[in-house]
């Protein structure tokens, strides 16, 4: 149960070690009051270089002078997938490098490191102004795209973002150094990631070596980074001071009530009754053959984890104290602001907001299908059209600091599964059908007189856009091409893009723009409250949170903080998901048992934190964040100090599975600097 009178202090104001803080503003004095000691601003500049985001949603960090990267097992699974084949499968085997020679490029990877954060508040504001609804979204589109445009002259090394705080009441601009060529250097096999699987997870103890490392490149060679942080093989001490430095994707603490209450009562039901209708139809596919077990796998694996997030989150906002909790901390706001004539009233305006939004819910939900040939004619279509325009009046994700990542993306090849391409369609256009209903003219759009499962074969049969040649003809080819293409797919997109332009242009003027302008009062009413206690939502922006190793009470017994080679062991039934790896049985003689796997910490993470390196006061990594506990799962809209606990797989574990499971000396020797 939470501890409701402990925890948390009202919208971000951070209590005790909470807080996901932006590198600019890292609250150096309150750590040093708790700790006797908080990092320098060296300390900080080095980590941040050493910290990096890659596409896809993960966090990495480099752990070499020759931009070798530490991260997760399942934030490189689809690499893996994607350089498999049927008599190839590197998700299963695993994959070592021996020589630089034998590292391979991972389709659609770039890897992105901060070189600098600017505050360019006043600019986005000022180009707001007094507009509202679609006007406002519309101009600080337009103002970000000129920004972004300006920060990175140079697209072919650098990228340009504007990333949007407190929900409209800061903007920053990121400007990140990125490689993208990103190659696949050393992955155990999926078992040993893996053991445990969906019953294991957001629970600990854990017995998952979840690692594996990369390497960025620049034409053609590894890129030098001086920056790195230092390779410790140590277990991690009870009670010592931690920092995890990642991309935390999207938290939402800062809601007010009416928005969590379409939280509970509108988007959390439906999305945790798709997902689940989608894992069983994974299940099911799956089954029929080897091939499809392979390549559906880590789909499943997506999928089960965004339906055990989406079923936490949902009892956390069922919780009647822990709901309490959060109307507490909105009452404690609105008394803190009364006087504050500048704000006016934003919950009323965002309660009217959120009644639009629950309004055109289904119909903005249920725009398009889902599947990879879709999302490359719908990004082919409107690219066409987008790159003719003006930067400024682009959709933000055309724009041309946008561009190049997202034609690398679509040009990258990589493999195509007809199956699974068809059962995401058939299930999505299903689901489309469902809620709205079907004579709602999307629906009707949306299928016309064909079946979803009918519809899908065809389009997904019909369609060349599987191959990556016939992408870039397309691409290069611009509007001409488009229009003169017979693929059914891109055909399909043609006839769903007004459409889809039509809805989101109602969403904007009912409910971004208005939401927008009202949080972006609430972000002064909270400064005013509560000073620079205020941290941000996470945005999946570059982060630091710091905390403590060590476990909680569950039941009136301590949880242990690590987990031992042993208790995989120990724990194993020979039967997936707890069947052992091959080589940890093969190399059981050879395995210290009693060596640190898993551990865990209070640290205030969510997801995008995957592959965060957890470092110490000397700036050493001593693991990679990979999960969360069951209790963590409420980390969406609030953070429990007593009983979330974050999880890492240990360096220790990663050097014994180098030296003796899986292998590879001349990495070993890399991370010593030998």
């Amino acid at each position: 149960m939470l501890l409701l009178g402990s925890v948390v202090l009202p919208f971000g104001a951070a209590s005790a070690d909470e807080g996901m803080w932006t590198f600019d503003a890292f609250p150096a004095a309150k750590m040093k009051r708790d700790y006797g000691w908080a990092p320098d601003q060296a300390w900080l500049d080095r980590v941040r270089a050493a910290s990096v985001r890659l596409t896809g949603g993960c966090s990495a960090s480099f752990v070499s002078g020759s931009g070798l990267i530490l991260t997760n097992h399942h934030c490189v699974a689809s690499c893996l997938e994607d350089l498999s084949s049927s008599g190839s499968d590197l998700l299963a085997t695993g994959f070592i490098a021996q020589a630089r020679t034998e590292e391979r490029k991972c389709p659609g990877q770039q890897a992105e490191v901060v070189t600098a954060i600017t505050d360019v508040t006043p600019r986005v504001k000022a180009a707001i102004g007094a507009s509202a609804g679609e006007a406002l979204v519309k101009a600080r589109t337009a103002a970000i795209a000129d920004l972004e445009k300006q920060g990175c002259l140079d697209t072919a090394t650098t990228r340009c973002q504007v990333v949007t705080l407190y929900g409209g009441g800061q903007y920053k601009l990121y400007t990140y150094r990125k490689y993208s060529d990103v190659r696949i250097v050393w992955a155990p096999e999926a078992a040993a990631e893996t053991f445990g699987g969906d019953p294991d997870n957001y629970n600990f103890p854990r017995y998952a070596l979840d690692a594996s490392f990369l390497r960025a490149y620049e034409n053609g060679q590894p890129v030098a980074t001086p920056q790195h942080l230092t390779w410790t093989a140590r277990e991690p001490k009870k009670g010592e001071a931690i920092f995890v430095v990642g991309n935390p994707g999207s938290t939402q603490r800062l809601l007010t009530q009416s928005q969590f209450a379409y939280q509970r009562e509108v988007n959390l039901p439906i999305t945790l009754a798709t997902q689940s209708e989608l894992r069983g139809r994974l299940i099911t596919a799956m089954r029929q053959s080897p091939d499809h077990a392979r390549e559906g796998e880590t789909t499943l694996y997506g999928v089960e984890n965004n339906l055990k997030r989406t079923i936490g989150r949902t009892k956390a906002l069922g919780d009647p104290q822990f709901n309490a909790m959060l109307a507490r901390n909105e009452a404690d706001l609105r008394s803190r602001s009364v006087g504050n004539a500048a704000i006016g009233d934003p919950w009323t305006d965002i309660d009217k907001a959120v009644t639009a939004q629950r309004q055109i819910d289904a119909e903005y939900r249920f725009t398009e299908p889902q599947g990879d040939l879709f999302d490359y004619a719908l990004t082919l279509v409107r690219a066409a059209d987008e790159r003719s325009k003006p930067n400024g009046e682009r959709l933000p994700a055309y724009s041309d600091s946008a561009l190049p990542l997202l034609e690398k993306t679509l040009l990258d090849e990589r493999p195509v599964y007809p199956w699974l391409d068809s059962l995401m369609m058939e299930w999505s256009l299903s689901k489309a059908r469902e809620y709205l209903g079907v004579d709602h003219p999307q629906t009707r759009l949306l299928l016309g007189k064909e079946s979803p499962e009918g519809l899908a074969r065809r389009l997904v049969s019909g369609s060349s856009l599987a191959d990556a040649k016939v992408r870039k003809a397309l691409w290069d080819g611009g509007a001409a091409a488009i229009a003169a293409s017979k693929d059914p797919m891109i055909l399909y997109a043609r006839a769903l893009d007004a459409n889809e332009r039509r809805v989101q242009k109602l969403y904007d003027e009912r409910v971004d723009g208005p939401i927008t302008a009202a949080r972006a009062k609430l972000a002064d009413a909270r400064f005013a409250a509560y000073g620079a206690s205020v941290y941000p939502d996470a945005t999946f922006s570059l982060r630091i949170t710091y905390g403590k190793v060590g476990g909680w009470i569950e039941n009136g017994r301590e949880v242990d903080y690590r987990t031992t080679f042993r208790g995989a062991f120990d724990r194993a039934t020979g039967a997936k998901p707890f069947a052992l790896a091959p080589a940890y049985l093969a190399r059981r003689q050879r395995i210290d048992e009693g060596g640190a796997l898993d551990f865990v910490y209070a640290a205030d993470t969510i997801g995008g934190n995957s592959g965060s390196p957890v470092i110490d006061r000397d700036g050493a990594v001593i693991g990679a964040n990979f999960d969360r506990n069951i209790h963590g799962l409420r980390n969406d809209f609030a953070y429990d100090i007593d009983k979330a606990r974050s999880i890492a797989v240990s360096t220790a574990a990663v050097e014994q599975a180098l030296k003796v499971i899986y292998p590879a000396p001349t990495l070993l020797a890399e991370l010593h600097a030998k």
